[in-house]
């Protein structure tokens, strides 16, 4: 009897894994989407969405907010190789051959390359020794548990981008740069903002001198530390509340399969239904006209507003 065929989504899952393996498709590489899918293979949104799932499930590809689903760093087939490689006599784990010594920069270096490409649901300590390959209960020989080591991973990340050892002469200008250095951070490293508690703040000692550049500016130009420092955390929790929406997308692309574009359009239907009513005008302009939301606007839109706010009250200040 002749071998039964392979699912529609099966066969191109195969098809989009070969490319992969080798190499035509290279890691940070943009796969097809889930409407590129429909349209080249001739399927169904439901299936296009599986073919993703399936591929993130293999660890083939990730989901990279404001780009779309990308070839991953490193497939699980491919490490799987290099298992099977160290397994063979004379190979990587053979005696014979020299293992790097684990020291906490590594661990905290693997955990961090986990959470930039996968997410930080993804570091466990399981996760982060499979990575090194090493047992699971060396890693607590340099960290005491998992929020020890989310907290330096939080410090490794700060630490990559100090501040300039003078600030500017204006205080509008020191702000912006410090502030827009945060939002680059949150950028480089969408899990951040999320691991970030501003009513339980981790000691962070790398972020302690982005405090205190905000706070000595704002004291130096008139207001009293405390106002300074609600100022300080007020931008902080303003940049923060924008970032989380990058790791909350990467979360969502994973588990629907569709970048935001590609879900708007799936309540694109519904939305106009509503606004067909008439009940909503000024939301139906917008729609008509269209709206590009882009965080970075939103960011530096908002940003200066705060900046605008914070004139008036260091005009005040100095009034008195």
């Amino acid at each position: 009897m002749g071998g039964q065929a392979l699912p529609r989504y099966s066969q191109i899952v195969a098809e989009l894994r070969q490319r992969i393996e080798t190499g035509e498709l290279a890691p940070g590489d943009r796969v097809p989407s889930t409407r590129e899918i429909t349209r080249r293979w001739g399927v169904a949104m439901a299936t296009a969405t599986k073919v993703l799932s399936e591929l993130r499930r293999e660890g083939m590809v990730r989901a990279v907010p404001g780009v779309g689903t990308v070839v991953a760093a490193q497939s699980r087939p491919v490490r799987a190789a290099r298992l099977a490689a160290a397994a063979r006599p004379g190979g990587p784990s053979d005696a014979s051959s020299v293992q790097p010594a684990l020291t906490l920069g590594r661990i905290v270096g693997a955990a961090v390359a986990v959470a930039d490409t996968e997410g930080l649901a993804a570091v466990s300590m399981r996760r982060v020794a499979a990575e090194l390959g090493v047992a699971t209960m060396s890693l607590y020989r340099h960290v005491a548990d998992k929020d020890d080591l989310l907290t330096r991973m939080m410090d490794s990340v700060m630490a990559e981008h100090p501040l300039p050892a003078h600030p500017p002469e204006g205080w509008r200008e020191a702000i912006e740069l410090a502030a827009r250095q945060l939002w680059d951070l949150f950028r480089r490293h969408p899990w951040l903002a999320p691991a970030l508690s501003v009513t339980r703040p981790q000691v962070i000692i790398s972020a302690l001198p982005h405090s205190e550049w905000m706070l000595a500016t704002l004291h130096a130009h008139g207001l009293d530390l405390q106002s300074a420092f609600t100022a300080h955390l007020s931008l902080l929790n303003y940049a923060r509340g924008i970032a989380v929406n990058l790791e909350a997308e990467r979360e969502a692309e994973a588990h629907s399969g569709l970048d935001s574009e590609e879900w708007m359009a799936t309540q694109e239907s519904k939305l106009l239904a509503i606004l067909g009513t008439g009940r909503f005008p000024a939301l139906s302009r917008l729609a008509t006209a269209g709206y590009d939301l882009d965080l970075d606007d939103l960011f530096e839109f908002g940003l200066q507003r705060l900046l605008d706010g914070l004139a008036s009250l260091l005009n005040e200040s100095s009034a008195c």
